[in-house]
């Protein structure tokens, strides 16, 4: 429906449109799709979201399907398949910190340390509520998970793209005041 009250950066595009709809927001708890998020966030960095969105299936085939498992095992053949598929953002580093965030999940997960747990402590496993009228670029929460998984080795995670990662998976409710997204998970 085009006719609901939206976010504004929602507004134009049908598929931003969609994605605030039915994705954005909305707290998730699947662990392989919390570091899928956080990976292709990271592809964001420097770039518009809807870039990475309208490659999302493309990365999701290059990557296979976002299993940590198999992409954790990817070398050097890949990297360099990856750097010649022009469905994707090639960009090396950002190749390689997907493949090193792969391994560093498994390494959690095979430590008994599930994802999605560790994701969600950080806000009490309940969702924070923005004020609807001012959306922060990143907030001492979103510094203090960045060192976090800094500190594990993941790379492109500053605090700018932990906090959109946050909203993204619905650790931080930040529809507008007039949205009708806003409060409702």
């Amino acid at each position: 429906m085009t006719d609901r009250p939206r976010c504004s950066w929602a507004q134009g595009d049908p598929l931003m449109r969609a994605y605030h709809d039915a994705e954005w927001g909305v707290p998730q708890h699947d662990p392989r799709m919390l570091w899928e998020m956080l990976m292709l966030e990271g592809f964001q960095a420097g770039l518009a979201w809807i870039i990475v969105l309208r490659k999302r299936e493309a990365f999701r085939a290059a990557f296979a399907g976002f299993d940590p498992d198999k992409v954790a095992a990817f070398g050097t053949d890949d990297v360099e398949r990856l750097m010649a598929d022009p469905g994707i953002i090639r960009a090396r580093a950002k190749i390689e910190a997907t493949i090193a965030g792969a391994r560093i999940f498994c390494a959690m997960r095979d430590a008994g340390e599930d994802f999605a747990a560790y994701a969600w402590s950080f806000v009490d496993g309940r969702p924070l509520v923005g004020d609807g009228v001012t959306v922060p670029a990143q907030t001492p929460l979103s510094a203090l998970i960045s060192k976090d998984l800094k500190k594990r080795g993941f790379k492109f995670v500053g605090p700018t793209i932990v906090y959109a990662w946050m909203q993204a998976v619905g650790m931080v409710d930040d529809h507008a005041t007039h949205c009708f997204r806003r409060g409702v998970a």
